[in-house]
């Protein structure tokens, strides 16, 4: 874990998301499925976010921008600096035979990189919209649908299930696949397990996502 103050090498939309590029600096980029703690300017607590690509000497990240803290960081240009904590968390196990990408909304963010590990598996994505879906194509070999067509639906049986996206999302592919390994959302205040403002109530246990996640197992 390595905090450093690092400038915006390009700023990217993707539809309706931003494609965040920084220069890496002496940052470790992790492993996929760990996230980064980004401090957005003129707000008070960072945001947590997924490593999208890590170029060499760059690290990209794909933000929604559905908040103050991360409509700032969209506003972010080219040669703007900002802190960036991690990586954070416990990322995917990538000692996986028969791997399969599921993935919902800007839950895609952590799977390009995910997928320049595992050498381009498929991949099958969910999105609300044709603007939405856009984003897929960060994404090798990705099969994709549009609501109401469900991602669920996609997931042939027999593959090593690795999936991010909404809860609802992930509850269902839960039922389909119980071994699969899951990356959780949930909002973030330090991103290391001292605020609790992470935890979630899962199977009747509270999980702290940024420490025991985000990436859990299904079972």
């Amino acid at each position: 874990m390595r905090r450093e103050r690092l400038s915006v090498v390009a700023n990217e939309k993707v539809g309706p998301y931003t494609l965040l590029r920084v220069r890496r600096g002496q940052v470790d980029p992790g492993v996929p499925g760990q996230f980064f703690m980004l401090e957005a300017p003129g707000r008070l607590l960072p945001r947590p976010m997924s490593l999208c690509l890590a170029p060499a000497g760059e690290l990209a990240f794909l933000i929604d921008p559905i908040g103050d803290g991360t409509r700032a960081l969209c506003s972010l240009e080219a040669g703007d600096d900002l802190h960036v904590l991690g990586p954070l968390g416990n990322g995917f196990d990538l000692a996986v035979d028969r791997p399969l990408l599921v993935g919902g909304g800007i839950g895609v963010a952590p799977f390009p990189y995910l997928s320049e590990q595992l050498r381009r598996p498929p991949a099958v994505l969910g999105f609300r919209s044709e603007h939405h879906a856009e984003a897929a194509a960060l994404v090798p070999n990705a099969q994709v649908c549009i609501e109401p067509t469900l991602v669920t639906q996609l997931i042939p049986a027999g593959l090593d299930v690795l999936a991010c996206g909404p809860e609802p999302m992930l509850e269902a592919v839960r039922a389909i696949a119980p071994g699969a390994q899951l990356a959780w959302e949930a909002p973030m205040a330090c991103g290391y397990g001292a605020c609790y403002g992470c935890a979630v109530e899962i199977d009747g246990v509270l999980k702290r996502l940024c420490v025991e996640g985000p990436v859990l197992c299904a079972a």
